[in-house]
Order: C-alpha cells, then structure tokens, then sequence
C-alpha cells in the first residue's frame, strides 16, 4: 500500500466531475487500500479518488456515526439519496465540515440528515450503504467530491464568504499543491 499526497482545492481534478469505473481488477483493489492507507495518515473520515488527483468515480469512509458506530468501507461508481437539505444557515454549533483537501480549515455547512449510496465493489457486486447524522455528511461530503464540488461550494451567507477569503490568502486558487499525510504537519492537528 501507498501513502498518496492529498491535492488542495485549487487543483483542477477536485472541480469536474470523475469518470465512472469500467475496469475492474487488481489494480482497482490496490488503489482502494492506498486510498485507505492514505485517509488513516492523514486522519481523515474519507478520501475520493480525485482529493489523490485520479479521476476515477470511487470513495472510502471511515467515519463514525453521531452513536459512535465506526463504519469503515468503500463505494465504486456511486449514485447518492438523502432527505432534504436545509436552505437555512448551518447551525454554527453542530454543522462544522472540514476536508482534506482544504487543509486545516472547518466551516458550518447545511447536509441531509440521512444519505443512502449505491454502487458496486472492486468485483464490480452491489454494494448499499446508508447513514444519518455525521456519516451522512461524511457520505454526502465524498460523493460531492465525486460530483466535482467541495465542501466550500455547498457554503452560503458569511461562511461562503470568508471560505472565499482563505482559499485567496492560501493561495489555493493555483493547480499543484498538495501535502503529505504522515510527512508534512498534519493540518488538522491530530
């Protein structure tokens, strides 16, 4: 398994979306352990293909739920159901979203309280997975990455617009950053 460098939000792949899997085999299972490999050095509750800069339509998780359940898996090909979204301004205690791809950064942002996701496994086999509370972020967080938008595209009002403020004083706005879970400082302070 490898340790892949995590793209930051400026890079291009994060902002379109992925292609869907047509091939399935060995070197599909390699990369879902390096993806695994790569979320648990940079503590994070999941990683999509594209935050390692490979277009492919794939995720894992390793989140736990608002029980303290730890669900721990991948979906290949995803599609994404969830309950309403609120509209309304994310409560500011309980809505906090961070990403890997936005080192170091947390921002309260509105998300369904109930998410299902379908697709297939690297045997290209059904796979279902259904969450509520924070692994239904969690799940609509990395299907998002899928879909070509982050976390900060889903922000509204003051949040927007401070988000917008940091990725420009970050620099982020540029292709080519990335940093090294388990090498470089972890942003997140884990």
């Amino acid at each position: 398994m490898t340790i892949r460098p995590i793209v930051i939000c400026g890079e291009p792949v994060l902002h379109r979306p992925t292609t869907p899997v047509t091939v399935f085999d060995d070197e599909l299972k390699t990369f879902v352990d390096d993806l695994f490999e790569t979320n648990t050095a940079a503590h994070g509750a999941g990683l999509a293909a594209n935050q390692v800069g490979d277009p492919r339509r794939v995720f894992i998780y390793d989140c736990p739920d608002d029980e303290g359940v730890r669900h721990r898996g991948y979906v290949v090909n995803p599609s994404i159901t969830t309950s309403p979204v609120p509209e309304t301004m994310p409560d500011p205690d309980d809505d906090w979203e961070g990403c890997l791809s936005v080192p170091g950064e947390n921002y309260p942002t509105g998300r369904a309280t109930w998410a299902r996701v379908t697709g297939v496994d690297t045997d290209n086999q059904p796979v279902e997975v259904e969450g509520t509370g924070f692994f239904a972020r969690c799940l609509q967080h990395e299907v998002d990455h899928l879909d070509g938008f982050l976390y900060t595209d889903r922000l509204i009002g003051r949040h927007l617009r401070a988000a917008r403020k940091m990725i420009k004083a970050n620099g982020w706005t540029r292709p080519g950053l990335t940093w090294m879970p388990g090498v470089d400082e972890d942003p997140f302070g884990h």
